[in-house]
């Protein structure tokens, strides 16, 4: 169960760590999104626009609190 547990926050960390250097990146917000679009699909998870701009902005927000 501790091995799991380090696993989960492990990837979560990583998540966290690739979404912050997205957001960081000097791109246009579209840009920025679209690149979060495909990545997501690449991995088989399929969002609406609505979805997909709510969800940036969850962690646009995540990223700016961790500054």
């Amino acid at each position: 169960m501790k091995g799991l547990n380090l696993l989960f926050a492990f990837l979560g960390g990583a998540a966290v760590g690739a979404v912050a250097g997205i957001l960081f990146a000097p791109e246009k917000g579209s840009d920025m999104r679209a690149r979060i679009c495909k990545m997501l699909h690449d991995k088989g998870i399929h969002l609406k626009k609505e979805e997909m701009e709510q969800l940036v902005d969850q962690i646009a927000e995540e990223v700016k609190g961790v500054k």
